[in-house]
């Protein structure tokens, strides 16, 4: 999923994706991934206007948008942080390692920092088990990742 950066989404843009998405079958996660591609996100306001496109309840636009976890409800940072909470990285760490990076951060998941530098996401694997716990910044998996480590790691950019 590409991020493009966040601009604040109108009305008409909105319905103009949901409308052009609308003739698919299973439109509703291609419109959502259109709208986040365009936009970095999908915004609350989004959710009406996919529903009303598609002629779905609000609740079924909201439920999927919720259930699963890639898509943003909030502007994304400039760079976002998926920390993995599969049980393989958990059993090396990861737990220690959300922490520490919740409380040099201040923030939780589904998050920005106040500078809008970076979000912190949780991912269900990254397929680097052997190297747990892992973490993605961006598109680039990293392994073996210390709270050391990853503080170096979020400095260089």
């Amino acid at each position: 999923m590409s991020k493009a950066p966040a601009v604040e989404p109108e009305g008409p843009a909105i319905k103009d994706i949901a409308t052009a998405g609308a003739k698919r079958d299973g439109a509703l996660l291609p419109i959502l991934h259109e709208i986040q591609d365009r936009f970095g996100y999908v915004p609350e306001s989004a959710v009406a206007i996919v529903a009303d496109v598609l002629n779905l309840s609000r609740a079924e636009v909201h439920g999927v948008l919720t259930f699963y976890h890639l898509f943003r409800r909030t502007p994304p940072g400039r760079r976002t942080l998926y920390l993995c909470r599969a049980e393989a990285c958990q059993a090396m760490g990861a737990r220690r390692l959300e922490a520490h990076v919740k409380t040099a951060l201040g923030i939780d998941f589904h998050e920005t920092t106040a500078d809008g530098r970076i979000s912190l996401e949780p991912i269900y694997c990254l397929g680097n088990c052997a190297c747990a716990p892992a973490v993605m910044i961006g598109e680039t998996v990293h392994g073996r990742v210390s709270a050391e480590s990853l503080d170096a790691l979020l400095e260089q950019g």
